[in-house]
């Protein structure tokens, strides 16, 4: 598995497990929502800084993104599609 394709199953995974929208992750970290479904779909050249970012957001640090996942580990899940109800 080449680089991107690991930085994007990090990505997807700690973002659905904290059940952030690629949308709510995009906003928090300062960067478009459109940059995110490229990175975690592994097409993007992503700098230090935008996974600095992401892993602060995340609350990780920013290696838990390089981390190559075990052999035969599933696809990271995606979260249902659609807004979520406001709270309050």
């Amino acid at each position: 598995m080449n680089v991107r394709k690991i930085i994007g199953w990090n990505l997807r995974k700690l973002r659905a497990e904290q059940g952030l929208s690629q949308e709510r992750l995009a906003l928090a970290a300062e960067i478009d929502r459109s940059y995110v479904g490229r990175i975690e779909r592994g097409s993007e050249n992503v700098t230090i800084d935008t996974l600095d970012a992401l892993a602060t957001v995340l609350g990780v640090p920013a290696a838990a993104l390089l981390i190559e996942p075990a052999k035969g580990a599933r696809q990271p899940m995606p979260l249902s599609s659609g807004r979520k109800p406001k709270i309050g």
